[in-house]
């Protein structure tokens, strides 16, 4: 494939699964760049071959170059959690108008931008909010797009959400979860996701904006139950008050600078937010993962699930 990508934020989970399925497609002409060392050290010893760059997308100077002659721009990039409001205005928001900015004075004709479902939740949390901010500064650019909004994602390097747990609960006898934990979700699978992005790299779909959701829904408590069994953990799951199970995630906040479970994120899970499932498989041309072969191969890979990203 002789298409030149650029993708933001390449070294995070979805960057990390993306860039192994464009390779099997034959795409050679990928530039990466992300910020965070650890994580982009990984990439770069997994794909010695790729134009891989560790910078600040705030540093212009560092990456600018490589947008010239770009094909498609993929725009990763994303606060997903964090204390404090500055983190995701800076991450999500001054960010991505500095990557537009750019782009259009690079003349790049098309951007995939992964956005996500809670745009279009009940939360009203930083991030939810800036990464409404984040659709904005995109649609309004001027230059083609496609967006897609993915449900809670998983897959190979997943350091938060289900990977996040899994970990966790092979650590502890005991796990807890908050209130019935009959909270409904839609996970998606990223190798799943990757698919998606593939297809648009080719068909390249006008402004045009897709929910992509897992097409199981499951409830909460079931799917951890379905991370015990392939992880194989020994651990016992007890229900625990909604307001203790806050408390508890507050107080653990106090003392990790980085928490990979925020208080807004416990809101977000018990919010009650179903949403829309569209056939992507149909739109896209392209086959969907049954949720628990997808967990399987998630925690079960000889090679890359053994490998995790730093938070």
């Amino acid at each position: 494939m002789d298409k030149k990508i650029i993708i933001t934020g390449a070294a995070g989970l979805v960057g990390q699964n993306l860039i192994i399925e464009l390779k099997k497609a034959g795409f050679t002409r990928i530039f990466a760049v992300d910020k965070h060392p650890q994580n982009v050290t990984i990439l770069k010893s997994l794909h010695p071959d790729l134009m891989i760059l560790e910078t600040d997308l705030i540093s212009v100077e560092n990456w600018q170059h490589a947008l010239l002659q770009c094909d498609v721009l993929i725009t990763l990039h994303a606060q997903i959690g964090a204390k404090d409001q500055k983190s995701f205005v800076d991450n999500n928001v001054e960010a991505t108008q500095v990557v537009i900015t750019q782009a259009k004075l690079a003349k790049v004709p098309y951007i995939i931008h992964v956005s996500s479902s809670v745009v279009e939740s009940v939360a009203d949390d930083n991030y939810t909010k800036t990464k409404k901010q984040q659709e904005s500064i995109v649609i309004s650019s001027g230059i083609n797009y496609c967006i897609l909004r993915p449900t809670l994602m998983f897959g190979w390097f997943d350091r938060k959400h289900l990977g996040w747990l899994s970990r966790f609960m092979q650590r502890i006898a005991i796990f807890p979860i908050p209130g019935n934990g009959k909270y409904m979700r839609q996970p998606l699978y990223a190798g799943d996701f990757c698919k998606i992005i593939m297809a648009c790299v080719l068909q390249q779909p006008v402004n045009k904006i897709f929910n992509i959701t897992g097409r199981e829904k499951i409830y909460y408590i079931d799917l951890i139950r379905m991370i015990r069994r392939a992880c194989k953990a020994k651990t016992i799951i007890i229900l625990i008050p909604y307001g203790l199970f806050w408390v508890l995630l507050k107080i653990y906040g106090f003392f990790s600078s980085n928490p990979p479970f925020t208080a807004d994120q416990l809101k977000a899970l018990t919010a009650r937010d179903e949403f829309e499932l569209i056939e992507w498989w149909n739109i896209f041309s392209v086959s969907s993962t049954p949720l628990e072969s997808a967990i399987n191969v998630t925690f079960n890979d000889p090679i890359y699930s053994k490998i995790t990203l730093d938070f």
